[in-house]
């Protein structure tokens, strides 16, 4: 399997450095919910996906949940590259939202490529720069932006075609790194205007139009 045309950053490796990465990584497949890395855990690969979602989130000390950001086929994981770079521990845990499949980079063979290939450290920085930039949004979101907004256009992303989401109240306070009880208040109300049904563990959105009306009055 040719899995590096995969990964644009990659096409125009050097041949001696495509064969080392050919050579020395290895493709694996993880089940879903599976627990990729924890916090206090040394990165031992770069992980570079092929197929499905990790769910990167962090725990605080009272124990909320806060969803960071999702990393998608052909996308590798900024908190790794970072604990990679700086030979520092997980903060946070990745989690298999999907089955998984991935290219293992040993850690041994990305401080080498690292060193050794132009071309392979500007696809490892120019993925970092990019989340990097993607985590400040998420800053701003949490710190400046309305719940009430931020639920609605959260609802309307993760929505599939039935426009239903399956996620309890808890799962969408870490989506969007507030309480509990913040996210029930809102679905109440969105309850109330009729946007949204609920049951058990899952959202059903009832009036496209109107969720979509206050996700856009961010804009």
């Amino acid at each position: 399997m040719d899995w590096i045309s995969r990964f644009t950053g990659l096409a125009s490796l050097e041949t001696p450095i495509r064969d080392i990465l050919t050579a020395r990584a290895v493709i694996v497949s993880v089940p879903r919910d599976t627990v990729i890395f924890g916090p206090g855990k040394a990165p031992e690969n770069l992980l570079l996906l092929l197929d499905g979602t990790v769910r990167v989130q962090q725990t605080s000390e009272q124990g909320r949940e806060i969803v960071l950001y999702r990393v998608h086929a052909g996308e590798s994981c900024v908190l790794t590259t970072a604990c990679l770079l700086a030979y520092e521990d997980y903060s946070a845990e990745g989690i298999a939202e999907t089955d998984v499949q991935a290219v293992a980079i040993p850690r041994t063979v990305f401080d080498d490529l690292i060193s050794q290939s132009k071309t392979f450290r500007q696809f490892v920085f120019s993925a970092y720069s990019r989340r990097i930039t993607d985590l400040f949004v998420v800053i701003e979101e949490i710190a400046f932006h309305r719940v009430d907004i931020r639920l609605a256009q959260r609802l309307l992303e993760l929505a599939g075609s039935d426009q239903v989401i399956n996620a309890t109240h808890q799962q969408m306070a870490a989506e969007l790194g507030t309480a509990r009880e913040v996210i029930s208040r809102q679905l109440q109300e969105f309850h109330r205007r009729g946007w949204v049904s609920q049951t058990r563990g899952a959202i059903t959105v009832t009036d496209l139009a109107g969720l979509n009306g206050l996700a856009q009055s961010a804009t």
